[in-house]
């Protein structure tokens, strides 16, 4: 899709740097076959095949177009299925907001301690996203 490509051009040039390992000789080098970026971006996740199917919300600390590494306050399963539902910002798409509804499967979960508080850090892969454009407010989860 056109705005997709569009989207993926502003991701490179809005995004600090991409995810990097330490090589052998302790320099940086990038074992990914796609480019994960550093944005923080808020995010709503549900399990959809848990009985109370809550949602979450937390914040991306890394995305790509195959996976993300996000923060949330309760623990999933690794192995999960996810829905999963962000908002790029205007000034990242380098025109309308775009919200990205996406399914996906929780690869890892760890701990974190965050301004004194324990989180979890959840990567997950996305196995399948829809890019929604100009879709009214009232319809954001965001939003609420």
């Amino acid at each position: 899709e056109q705005g997709y490509r569009r989207c993926g051009t502003a991701l490179k040039d809005k995004a600090r740097r991409p995810s990097q390992k330490r090589g052998e000789m302790g320099e940086m080098v990038e074992r990914r076959k796609v480019r994960r970026y550093d944005l923080t971006l808020p995010v709503i996740i549900r399990v959809p095949h848990e009985r109370a199917s809550e949602t979450q919300r937390g914040k991306t600390l890394d995305v790509s177009t195959r996976g993300l590494y996000f923060v949330i306050d309760q623990e999933v399963q690794a192995g999960s299925s996810l829905d999963i539902t962000l908002t790029l910002p205007a000034e990242i798409t380098q025109g309308s907001e775009v919200m990205v509804r996406a399914s996906g499967k929780v690869l890892r979960v760890e701990e974190r301690i965050e301004e004194g508080d324990t989180r979890m850090g959840v990567a997950a892969i996305i196995e399948r996203y829809d890019i929604i454009r100009d879709e009214p407010k009232s319809l954001f989860p965001l939003n609420h």
